[in-house]
């Protein structure tokens, strides 16, 4: 069992195959109970996100601290995101940009944005990884347009390093940051 990364505010909880199953068979009430916290609509919107994250965690169970976890706000139990890395540390893609390191996605829902909750969701897990797992280096994808994105990404030190054509999202800038290192 992946242990849930804690912010101030936030757990930060794996998404596990049968959570993954329990919603895309739409049993809503039995993810959210297997959760331990209320889902906001925008989750269910995510059907292909939710299919390709089981594919993977079946086609390589020990991506599971690394995929995809739950933005759970502590004061309600109400799940307002999604956070995680695209795979494990290392991938060969990353290597021009962060060897070594990972790239990290997250959404927080559209009702719970503008509370600082990317920011403080990012910054938990990059010290999760920095420091538990010795990653050296994080990687942000941001498609020119998104402001506020490119703007938590300053916030936290990341800096542009490039640009690429995503598959699905077209031009997308690059944003690296090395972790620090120990003295």
């Amino acid at each position: 069992m992946t242990e849930p990364v804690q912010t101030p505010r936030l757990d930060l909880v794996a998404l596990t195959p049968p959570f993954y199953a329990l919603c895309l068979a739409g049993a809503r009430d039995a993810a959210a109970e297997y959760l331990g916290a209320t889902i906001a609509a925008d989750w269910w919107e995510e059907q292909s996100i939710m299919a390709f994250w089981l594919q993977t965690l079946h086609d390589d169970p020990s991506v599971q601290p690394w995929l995809a976890r739950a933005m759970v706000r502590r004061a309600d139990q109400v799940m307002i995101g999604h956070i995680g890395c695209h795979g494990h540390p290392g991938m060969a893609h990353l290597e021009p940009f962060a060897p070594g390191g990972v790239e990290l996605g997250y959404r927080v829902f559209p009702t719970y944005r503008r509370h600082g909750y990317a920011t403080e969701a990012l910054h938990a897990l990059i010290t999760w990884a920095a420091v538990a797992q010795r990653v050296p280096g994080f990687v942000l994808s941001i498609v020119p347009d998104n402001v506020a994105s490119q703007a938590v990404a300053r916030r936290l030190g990341f800096v542009k390093v490039g640009s690429h054509i995503d598959e699905v999202d077209g031009l997308e800038e690059v944003f690296a940051l090395s972790a620090p290192r120990p003295l």
